[in-house]
């Protein structure tokens, strides 16, 4: 941007803008913001992974039964909990979860304590389980 100064008879010094520059840099920031936008969908309009079972009009229980493992700490060593049944380590939890029923989906619930690699290593456990559906649920959501 030049600043130049004019001589005027009814003024010492007039102070002159040149606003091309300005109106430039303000276009190329424009641009930029539009280039580097990250378009998602909005959560509104996400879908859930919880799908009930239409087919059944009683609505009864036990037409839906989710299969929850909590990430926790017990005795201050993280652990997997799946019902009442208490697990240590992820080949022992992978194995129970093979037992179970594979088409409602599989929910980690990790609690405050654990760290982020124990919440992946359920995770795991759950795919090479068989499950296809596998659903981070942080606690209380």
């Amino acid at each position: 941007m030049r600043i130049k100064t004019r001589h005027n008879r009814r003024r010492n010094e007039r102070l002159t803008l040149n606003m091309a520059s300005m109106i430039d840099c303000t276009f190329l920031l424009l641009a930029y913001f539009l280039l580097t936008i990250v378009v998602l969908d909005p959560e509104d309009q996400l879908s859930s992974n919880l799908q009930p079972d239409q087919t059944s009009a009683s609505g009864a229980n036990q037409d839906f039964q989710p299969q929850i493992i909590d990430v926790e700490l017990v005795d201050s060593i993280p652990g997997y909990r799946l019902g009442s049944r208490l697990f240590r380590d992820p080949d022992s939890l992978r194995v129970a979860l093979s037992q179970l029923q594979l088409d409602s989906g599989l929910f980690i619930r990790v609690h405050p304590g654990p760290t982020v690699g124990f919440a992946a290593s359920a995770m795991q456990a759950g795919r090479d389980a068989g499950f296809s559906s596998v659903t981070y649920v942080p606690e209380g959501g």
